[in-house]
């Protein structure tokens, strides 16, 4: 206290208050807006992960089915080499046959054992790679895991356009950031108005305790002088929400572009699986029948044998991948769409489509 002014035991000299900002302009209202939508876009993002990991988990699944019936072809491939060996020496021994068809039978079954060992590696690697997908021990065993059958044709219909841009996983986050933009311009808009805090204080003298003074106080600020500063924090803010906007609409674009691509290419692997499976695989197993029984008569080449022998081979290869390939884009398609099971895309093979029919161009 200075020696001009009030005495201490006049003024007082213990000064002690409480302030209160008081809720204007609906600031704590858009503060717990943009929490929210805060809260909200990270549990989108949350969805969307839960989405993308069972999509892994899909394919992952469809690789190991795969690469199982790569290794039963092989084998199946193996044992008929080995007993065609055994048949192509008996006929060299009983002189029916020439030295280059035994020679040649020998190394299609050595190169087999050697393709059907590699076959074996990468199937322990899918497994291995699902394990880790899963979170389990990396030598977990795997029961025997078949492909599922070749599923129909998905059109791209209103229905499924519709189903993918209010549910596609990706399109939820984005849409969420926009709300949350939106909340966080609002904010940034208010904060331009002055901040007010009602307060009450005492004083009081600690020689003998007693109350001197006490006043009620109220301030604000004076954001005024800071005018520019604000309108361009909120034109940043209202840039951010446009930018998201715009990202959302390259997104539905992006989905009606990809279900069309997908919708192609599911039809496609559809025909080309049971074309393999159905058609080719049939003939080429008869034309291998055909082809052995004239080697064996003499009346054919064993090179026309092992030509066919690799056909039917090829078909049935071709008819695995396909249908393996169809079903991860129909895990694809679960991802776009936002649905949990095969199962649940059954009803959009009966829709319509939106795409012009191409077959009479």
């Amino acid at each position: 206290y200075s020696s001009e002014g009030f005495r201490p035991s006049e003024d007082g000299n213990l000064a002690y208050g409480v302030e209160q900002k008081l809720p204007l302009w609906g600031k704590p209202k858009l503060n717990r807006r943009v929490a929210e939508a805060d809260a909200s876009t990270r549990q989108a993002e949350a969805e969307l992960r839960v989405q993308e990991i069972r999509h892994d988990i899909a394919k992952g699944l469809l690789a190991t089915a795969l690469a199982q019936r790569i290794v039963e072809i092989g084998e199946q491939d193996l044992a008929w080499l080995d007993a065609t060996a055994r048949a192509t020496e008996n006929k060299y021994r009983a002189g029916n046959a020439v030295l280059a068809d035994t020679l040649q039978i020998q190394n299609e079954a050595a190169k087999r054992n050697d393709a059907l060992r590699t076959d074996r590696n990468r199937l322990a690697h899918e497994r291995l790679a699902l394990n880790r997908l899963l979170n389990r021990p990396a030598d977990s065993a795997w029961p025997s895991l078949r492909l599922p059958p070749v599923s129909p044709a998905i059109p791209l219909s209103e229905k499924l356009l519709t189903l993918a841009i209010q549910s596609e996983p990706k399109l939820k986050v984005m849409a969420q950031e926009i709300k949350q933009a939106q909340a966080e311009a609002e904010l940034t808009r208010k904060t331009r108005l002055p901040d007010v805090s009602l307060g009450v204080e005492g004083r009081q003298y600690s020689g003998d305790g007693e109350f001197r003074s006490g006043m009620f106080t109220l301030r604000f600020s004076l954001p005024w002088f800071n005018e520019s500063k604000y309108r361009k924090d909120y034109a940043r803010d209202k840039e951010k929400q446009k930018t998201a906007e715009q990202e959302r609409e390259d997104q539905v674009l992006t989905v009606r572009e990809e279900l069309h691509h997908l919708s192609v290419e599911i039809e496609a692997m559809r025909r080309e699986a049971l074309l393999y499976g159905d058609e080719i695989s049939a003939r080429a197993a008869q034309a291998l029948t055909s082809r052995l029984a004239d080697w064996e008569a003499g009346r054919g080449m064993f090179r026309d044998v092992l030509d066919a022998r690799r056909m039917l081979l090829e078909s049935e290869l071709m008819s695995a991948r396909s249908t393996a390939e169809q079903n991860e884009m129909l895990a694809d398609l679960l991802l776009w769409t936002g649905l949990e099971s095969v199962e649940a895309l059954a009803p959009l093979a009966n829709e319509p489509s939106i795409v012009p029919d191409h077959a009479n161009h």
